[in-house]
């Protein structure tokens, strides 16, 4: 397993697009990037009332702006309409009976005894972020064990292949630890974090270890080998869990931030469609009709629960996209696989 066949660790640099794309995506905050969008939104609106011929004549002798309004004004109830829905989904998943939730806690318990085990501790970490920092630390220092099992294995390509591996993983494990280190969830943080963990390719690269080198490998060098696959295996679910809180979490800060700007954005196209006379607006400012600049001030600020909505709904879905495979599945197009042999 040479350089060249190693993926990088880091999301960023495993996903397609530029740094930019993918910081707007998934880096940004929500409200920064809903006011970038708000401004692409009205400076198009304001080119476009540029551009187009006679544009301030037609919306004073036409009856576009009431129609453009009354178009708003029926999205922006269908939008707190889907919030509700969106709502209703997450609630969904915390309503059942006794028996249902009994279920989940004690599934939830199993999950940290096992942890607790494989990370040597009585107990668990609590915060999310602690307790992804013991996995992946406590990662490194099983690859440092399984290292040091085969330092004096007579197999330089057996050594060669744990030294990289253990390299690797010790590296990206020192990272991630450091980014979750007092990162608060509820903020991307810890997804963040935990996303730059390539724990899958890792788990494919120690069993394909033990599938070449298994029977050149000593109890001390397979006990360790056995250990380190464990504690990858555990990252694997812990990070959906809380990839799935943190869904979750955002959904309702989504849904509360969208009624809040709701109620203003239903009131401008109200105030647009009923109190509004393009005819009473003459002159210009810098250039440009009074009446094109207010329609897309309005229009911008009519449009604002939708572009909160695209602009968590990109991070999700980005997210969902780079994690659709729970384990060693390799999805995307990649030259960085070397695949195991396969004789039947």
């Amino acid at each position: 397993m040479s350089d060249g066949e190693t993926p990088s660790d880091r999301l960023r640099d495993r996903a397609a697009g530029s740094r930019l794309k993918l910081w707007l995506l998934l880096d940004a905050d929500r409200w920064l990037v809903t006011g970038l969008l708000l401004a692409v939104v009205f400076a198009v609106l304001l080119a476009a009332g540029m551009v187009a011929p006679d544009a301030a004549e037609t919306l004073r002798t036409s009856d576009s702006v009431d129609t453009l309004f009354q178009a708003l004004l029926t999205a922006t109830i269908t939008g707190v309409t889907l919030v509700l829905t969106l709502n209703q989904l997450v609630l969904s998943q915390e309503l059942g009976a006794v028996g249902d939730q009994q279920e989940r806690m004690m599934g939830a318990m199993e999950f940290r005894e096992d942890v607790a085990a494989r990370i040597d501790t009585p107990v668990s970490p609590a915060r999310p972020s602690q307790f992804l920092r013991a996995l992946v630390t406590v990662a490194g220092e099983r690859a440092a064990d399984l290292r040091q099992a085969v330092g004096e294995s007579a197999d330089a390509e057996l050594r060669e292949e744990v030294a990289e591996l253990s390299d690797s993983l010790t590296e990206n494990a020192d990272r991630v630890a450091a980014g979750l280190d007092n990162a608060q969830f509820g903020a991307f943080d810890v997804v963040s974090s935990a996303l730059d963990f390539n724990y899958s390719w890792k788990i494919f690269a120690a069993r394909r270890i033990d599938e070449r080198y298994g029977e050149a490998l000593d109890s001390e060098a397979s006990d360790a080998l056995d250990e380190l696959i464990a504690v990858l295996k555990l990252f694997g679910p812990a990070r959906e869990h809380f990839k799935t809180l943190y869904f979750q979490w955002d959904l309702i800060n989504l849904s509360r931030q969208i009624l809040a700007v709701s109620v203003p954005a239903l009131l401008v196209s109200a105030v647009m469609m009923a109190f509004f006379d393009p005819t009473a607006y003459p002159g210009t400012v810098f250039g440009i009709e009074w009446v094109v600049v207010l329609v897309a001030a309005a229009t911008t600020l009519a449009v604002v629960p939708f572009v909160i909505l695209l602009a968590y709904v990109m991070r999700i879905a980005t997210v969902t996209k780079h994690t659709l495979s729970i384990g060693p599945f390799i999805l995307r197009e990649t030259d960085d696989v070397t695949e195991v042999e396969w004789d039947r």
